[in-house]
């Protein structure tokens, strides 16, 4: 806390010989603390201090500072004076220059009403697609199926896909596709007809293999008669000569029959093409995507009260979304650190839960954890500001806030917070949003002097307490609005008894000490 006092030694007054050490001195409470003593000199004096002229007299600043405490609010700053001539030394009566300490810069507060702490995220998926897929080829110009190819082990894998689909409970099948596909060479009517009955075909098999097993999926089927997008991504991945110009051909024309027959003018790299490329695309591909479904809120919050070992990670961490109690979330996150150790997310988030609670040094104990685990972590370095803030460990509390870049916590408004307890208002402004709304942000307009923005914050706030009642009477007080004081500070008592004495002796309210009222009100 610091002060600037202004003053002046009156014409012919300060001796010539005479050496003067000022204190600044703080008076409270029968206590009183000394800031850093100021000498000056006379003119016949020889030293190195401010030299103050006996027919002029001389003015002269000091600048006190005091490490504050609440009791400083009701308090009277002295100047105490020693003085020495030549060899005699004295003492002149104290003087007193102010009266109580304009101590409103210590309104700002670092809780849960002022910002959030960072959760991070579960992952959860309560329905969770899988896919498989399966090809069958086809022999040029034909369409039958040939037993080698219904053997294969990812056609067989996926009939056995449905199968299980159909015996389990939590398990649908979400979509199936097949496609069918002619290569890109031959005449457009043959390749059609042959891309359709393929599709067909597939289709007759796959339909007759789930009527043994007794089921039924909804099948999407569709044909693509030269398959130019398939034989584009085999020659982007083949070693073929000419791939490049072959890409290039397909890049300059769109018309089919023009594409084949610059295609097959490259005779060696064509050879190569219908060897490798062509067989790869007469087939039909299967696609079922199944979706598995997980348990539902009412089975996940049931077995985090009887068993939340049979929960996973992600179940557990989403359970604890689904309460708005701090304590049973506490609980939930707590189970999450005995159960998996070794993750952030669930020290982290019992850190965050123990912040809005008021409980600092359990969150810290937390964070302090979280913060071995994952030291880059955006929102663990959050976290870990908003409790060195709390703590009022401002350094430490800037490292960290520049190592949180990217947090899902309130970073504007820690750091617009950190800089009005460093006491850089123009920093605090320039950190907040325009759209942070809270009682830090009201408090520092009205240190600012904006007191019209610092009633529109305050009336834009969602769940006011006593402190933006305080805030709003101390505005009142700055403009002469009885009114705004009286019912204010009658709100504010009223959520928080300790403001009453706050009140009494804010040097904010001095003007209305007599006020029988604010009095009444007050005591």
């Amino acid at each position: 806390m610091d002060a600037a006092i202004n003053g002046t030694f009156p014409v012919k007054y300060f001796n010539k010989n005479a050496t003067v050490t000022v204190t600044p001195v703080l008076r409270f409470a029968g206590k009183e603390v000394k800031s850093t003593p100021v000498t000056f000199q006379g003119e016949k004096v020889v030293g190195n201090n401010k030299t103050i002229s006996y027919k002029a007299g001389g003015s002269y600043t000091i600048n006190a500072s005091f490490n504050y405490v609440p009791e400083m609010a009701k308090s009277e700053l002295y100047l105490d004076f020693n003085v020495t001539v030549k060899k005699k030394t004295y003492q002149i009566p104290s003087v007193k220059v102010a009266d109580g300490v304009i101590a409103t810069a210590e309104l700002v507060a670092v809780n849960a009403s002022e910002m959030n702490a960072a959760v991070i995220p579960d992952k959860f998926q309560r329905i969770i697609k899988e896919t498989q897929n399966a090809d069958i080829k086809f022999l040029i110009e034909r369409w039958d199926l040939r037993p080698n190819e219904l053997k294969k082990d990812e056609v067989v894998s996926l009939v056995e896909k449905i199968k299980e689909v159909k015996d389990a409970q939590n398990k649908q099948v979400s979509s199936f596709e097949i496609l069918g596909y002619a290569s890109p060479d031959g005449p457009i009517d043959l390749n059609t007809n042959l891309a359709e009955k393929r599709q067909d075909v597939t289709s007759d098999y796959i339909n007759k293999q789930m009527k043994k097993l007794k089921t039924s999926v909804k099948i999407d089927s569709k044909f693509t008669p030269e398959d130019w997008a398939g034989f584009q991504a085999l020659m982007e991945k083949s070693n073929i000569q000419d791939k490049d110009v072959i890409l290039r051909v397909l890049s300059m024309y769109t018309d089919p029959e023009e594409r084949e027959r610059q295609i097959k003018n490259l005779s060696v790299a064509y050879t190569k093409i219908a060897e490798e490329i062509l067989p790869e695309l007469r087939r039909s591909q299967l696609k079922l995507t199944v979706d598995v479904i997980g348990k539902s809120d009412a089975e996940i919050m049931q077995l985090v009260s009887n068993d939340p070992s049979k929960l996973n990670l992600e179940e557990l961490l989403y359970a604890a979304t689904l309460t708005n109690d701090a304590n049973a979330k506490a609980s939930i996150y707590k189970k999450v650190t005995e159960l998996y150790p070794n993750c952030v997310r669930g020290f982290n988030n019992l850190g965050a839960v123990y912040f809005q609670q008021g409980k600092l040094d359990e969150a810290s104990a937390m964070l302090t954890k979280a913060m071995q685990l994952d030291p880059n972590s955006p929102d663990v370095n959050y976290n870990c500001a908003l409790i060195a803030l709390a703590k009022k460990d401002l350094s430490k509390a800037e490292e960290l806030l520049g190592k949180a870049a990217g947090t899902s916590g309130d970073l504007s408004k820690a750091l617009g917070t950190l800089y009005i307890m460093k006491g850089d208002y123009a920093k605090a402004k320039t950190s907040f949003k325009t759209n942070d709304v809270n009682n830090n942000v009201a408090l520092l307009q009205i240190l600012s002097g904006d007191y019209n923005s610092a009633r529109k914050t305050l009336s834009a706030i969602q769940s006011p307490n006593a402190t933006t009642a305080y805030l709003s009477a101390i505005i009142g007080a700055r403009t002469n609005d009885r009114e705004t004081v009286y019912s204010n500070l009658k709100l504010a008592i009223s959520k928080d008894k300790s403001m009453a004495a706050k009140a009494l002796n804010d040097i904010e309210f001095a003007k209305f000490a007599t006020d029988q009222t604010f009095l009444s009100i007050v005591q």
